[in-house]
C-alpha cells in the first residue's frame, strides 16, 4: 500500500531527531509537483515488475506533509491482524485513516480479522513507529528494533508479545556534527530479506549488541551484507524486498543504488534483481526513502 501525496514538504516536527532531512528554498508547490511525479514513477516501476500496488490518495485536510510514509502508522499481518502505532510528531498522527484503508483492502479481497491499537501510548509520550521502528523477519518470527526516542523498548516488547515475535533489541547511532546520535528509525540502518540482510554494522557502537544482532541474522540463515555509514546516509539501508512477477525484487532509491559497490551489488543480485527508483526530492526533504513509502500487505486473501 502506498499513499499518493497532495501537499508533501519538509516537516519541521520530525526534523528535530531525523538527521536525514534537508530543507530547500523551493516553493511548496514545486516540491509537491516533483514529489508527486516521483511517486507516480515509482508506482509505475513497481507495477511493471508485477508488484501489486494499492494506492490511496491523501487529502488536503487535515494537512499531513509526511503522509507519503504510511509504514510508520500501520502494518498488516498474515493472521489478518492490522496494527496501529503511536507516532512522535503530532502532525503525523492525523495521517491515520485506518477505516478507509481497511475498507479499500477488504474491497481488494483481503481478510481483516482484528486490529491492535497502540496509539493511546502517545498520551504518555511513548512511541513505536511501525515498520520504521521494527524490522520484521516474519518467516523466523524475529523482530529487530534500535531503541530511540521514536522506538520505545517496553512497547516494542509488548508488540512482540501480542504478535508472537522474539525481540532483538539494540542501539544504533550516526555521527551528526561530530556527535554520536541515536538513529531515529531502525529501517534506515538495516533491511532483512528472505535469505540476506543489509545492515550498517558501523552504527552498532556496542560490540556485544553487534555480535548479538549478527548471531541472530546468521542463525536465521541470512547472509550479512555490510554497508558503511556513508552508504547509510544515502539510504542504502532503507530497502524492501517485494514480491514481483515470478520472483522478488529489492526496491531501493537511485541514490542508495549509486552508493553501492560492485561487490555489494553482485551479492544482492545473486538472490534477486534490484529495482532502483528515483525519489530524490522525497528522500531529501522527507528523510525517508523507498522502504518508508511502502506498507507491505501480508493479509490473507478471501479467495
Amino acid at each position: 500500500m502506498m499513499v499518493e501525496p497532495v501537499a508533501f514538504y519538509f516537516n519541521p516536527e520530525t526534523a528535530v531527531n531525523n538527521y536525514f532531512q534537508t530543507n530547500t528554498t523551493e516553493s511548496r508547490e514545486d516540491i509537491q509537483e516533483k514529489a508527486l511525479a516521483e511517486f507516480k514513477t515509482m508506482v509505475t516501476d513497481l507495477r511493471s515488475k508485477g508488484v501489486n500496488v494499492i494506492t490511496i490518495k491523501d487529502t488536503l485536510t487535515p494537512h499531513t506533509p509526511d503522509s507519503i510514509f504510511p509504514n510508520n502508522w500501520i502494518s498488516f499481518h498474515e493472521n489478518g491482524t492490522v496494527v496501529l502505532y503511536p507516532m512522535f510528531a503530532e502532525n503525523r498522527r492525523v495521517e491515520r485513516r485506518e477505516d478507509e484503508v481497511m475498507n479499500v483492502l477488504e474491497e481488494k479481497g483481503f481478510v481483516i480479522e482484528e486490529s491492535i491499537d497502540f496509539t493511546s501510548a502517545e498520551e504518555d509520550d511513548i512511541f513505536l513507529e511501525g515498520t520504521g521502528s521494527i524490522i520484521l523477519d516474519r518467516e523466523n518470527g524475529l523482530a529487530y528494533a534500535a531503541i530511540s526516542q521514536r522506538t520505545d523498548e517496553e512497547l516494542f516488547i509488548e508488540f512482540c508479545e501480542e504478535l508472537e515475535y522474539s525481540p532483538v533489541i539494540f542501539t544504533a547511532y550516526q555521527t551528526v556534527e561530530g556527535d554520536r546520535k541515536p538513529i531515529y528509525h531502525t529501517n534506515v540502518m538495516m533491511c532483512v530479506a528472505d535469505r540476506y540482510a543489509i545492515i550498517c554494522l558501523a552504527s552498532l557502537d556496542n560490540k556485544t549488541e553487534k555480535k548479538m544482532v549478527c548471531d541472530y541474522l546468521l542463525q536465521s540463515g541470512k547472509e550479512i551484507i555490510d554497508i558503511t555509514e556513508a552508504q547509510m546516509h544515502q539510504f542504502a539501508g532503507n530497502m524492501l524486498q517485494v514480491g514481483g512477477l515470478g520472483q522478488p525484487y529489492l526496491v531501493m532509491s537511485q541514490s542508495a543504488f549509486a552508493s553501492l559497490t560492485a561487490d555489494q551489488i553482485v551479492k544482492i543480485e545473486q538472490y534477486n534483481p534490484i529495482l532502483p527508483v528515483k525519489i530524490d526530492h522525497i528522500e531529501t526533504l522527507g528523510g525517508g526513502s523507498a522502504r518508508c513509502m511502502m506498507a507491505e500487505v501480508f493479509l490473507p486473501s478471501a479467495e
